[in-house]
């Protein structure tokens, strides 16, 4: 069948209202949670042949996302889509004012190779949770993956409801041309700005989920330990390739190298060796050669080595970083984590927010005015004082980016909200009203007008 016609097919499968249906909804997010489970092992089974990504990492990192975004809905469902009572001012008395959500018809879904599950699945769950039909374009990148989130998919889903559809660039380029009516693109802010291009020719309104440098401060208040152990682990699960990773450091001088010595202790405590089972490859050959161009050899603090065959980095740190050094002029999406020192926090983060906006920032401390200062000054997409990445499992924050890290959010009520058009109801009695807007009209009338007004 031709991507064309199922297109076409989820269209008119639309217009039948079926997907309005909250039993509907609630049955094909139970099938979906089902067919994830039946099919755990053949996922863990793919992504360790794109990544060497462990169970462990699988579950915790990917699949466990997808559930509890599926779990979230069949609970929150019902009130999620119950119409909102606002009030009613008082022109439009005697009348009744309600807000209703109503799905936006038929989305195109295009996921990302770095969390090929979650950041495929997890928007699909939202935008059927919000009654539409939807078809998934997941990375060719994570080649194994894709093929499996078709099979486990295909075989199970009716296409006019739900469909993956496999392929390359040349495949998203020509989905690109049809009409949908939300487009959904997780992945660079260079692609996403040809989905944006591409989406403009019809009007599709889109979410974009991007990257950016993301930013981790450490300032002398902090508990260096924890903060180590934190970024350690934040920056080297999926060996880096995480777009709300801490891309680079920046530490307060004055606690630089005692701060590097905890970091070097947690490097090597958690032991990321090419045989580790918690450390994965990096996921291609054109990756790789770009990640280890990135490495100047006269400013690694430790780590450095790597196996071409393998497709394996050491996590390493550079040090007397600065902002024009080419390791800072990219997101860097590896194993390799740039220092910066500061002496200043505040003038510190004026040159943050001379940057581009980012996907994700972190701030550690126990300075309640660094906090403050942290964030009511730097604009991005969202963040944790005193820890990374962990916002991201709270399902009542929104993610999402700003500016060059993405458009819109997702995640509980607001991936609900994502795929949902927000429809204005005011229902008028017809009794009751005054004749003031209706002509002949008079200077008195006018001035009540402007009473009312």
């Amino acid at each position: 069948m031709e991507i064309q016609e199922i297109v076409s097919k989820q269209k008119d499968f639309f217009k039948t209202q079926q997907t309005k249906n909250i039993k509907f909804r609630k049955m094909y997010l139970e099938k979906l949670k089902e067919v994830i489970i039946k099919n755990e092992n053949l996922l863990y089974e793919a992504i360790h042949k794109d990544f060497g990504k462990s169970k462990f990492d699988t579950f915790t990192t990917e699949i466990s996302f997808i559930l509890n975004d599926i779990n979230y809905y069949l609970k929150n469902l019902k009130s999620l889509s119950k119409p909102t009572k606002v009030q009613t001012n008082l022109i439009n008395q005697i009348g009744k004012s309600r807000i209703y959500s109503e799905p936006l018809g038929n989305i195109l879904v295009i996921g990302a190779w770095n969390y090929p599950y979650q950041l495929s699945i997890s928007p699909i769950v939202a935008a059927l949770a919000a009654g539409n039909c939807c078809i998934l374009k997941p990375s060719e990148i994570a080649e194994n993956t894709m093929k499996i989130m078709a099979k486990i998919i295909n075989e199970n889903f009716p296409p006019e409801y739900l469909y993956v559809y496999e392929g390359g660039i040349d495949e998203t380029t020509e989905l690109l041309k049809l009409k949908f009516d939300k487009i959904f693109f997780t992945g660079s802010t260079k692609v996403g700005k040809v989905v944006y291009k591409a989406a403009a020719e019809n009007l599709t309104p889109v979410t974009l989920e991007l990257g950016g440098k993301s930013p981790a401060i450490v300032t002398k208040d902090a508990n260096l330990e924890v903060a180590a152990k934190r970024i350690v682990w934040g920056k080297f699960i999926n060996a880096g390739q995480t777009c709300v990773a801490p891309d680079y450091l920046l530490v307060e001088e004055s606690i630089q190298e005692q701060f590097l010595e905890t970091l070097r202790n947690y490097i090597k405590k958690f032991n990321y060796q090419p045989d580790s089972t918690h450390y994965t490859k990096i996921i291609n050959q054109k990756n790789f050669e770009r990640l280890i161009k990135l490495i100047d050899k006269d400013k690694i603090y430790f780590g450095g080595d790597f196996n071409e065959e393998k497709l394996y980095i050491e996590p390493t740190v550079l040090t007397n970083i600065n902002w024009q050094d080419e390791v800072m002029q990219e997101e860097i999406f590896g194993p390799i984590l740039p220092v910066i020192s500061f002496k200043n926090f505040n003038i510190t983060l004026n040159e943050i927010v001379e940057l581009e906006k980012p996907l994700a920032a972190y701030l550690f401390t126990n300075n309640s005015e660094e906090k403050e200062n942290f964030t009511n000054k730097l604009s991005f997409g969202g963040g944790c004082i005193n820890d990374v990445m962990m916002h991201l499992g709270n399902e009542n924050l929104p993610f999402g980016g700003v500016g060059n890290s993405g458009i819109g959010n997702y995640h509980g009520k607001f991936g609900f909200e994502t795929f949902s058009h927000q429809k204005a109801i005011l229902e008028k009695a017809t009794w009751g009203e005054p004749n003031i807007k209706y002509p002949p009209y008079e200077e008195k009338k006018l001035n009540w007008i402007r009473k009312f007004l």
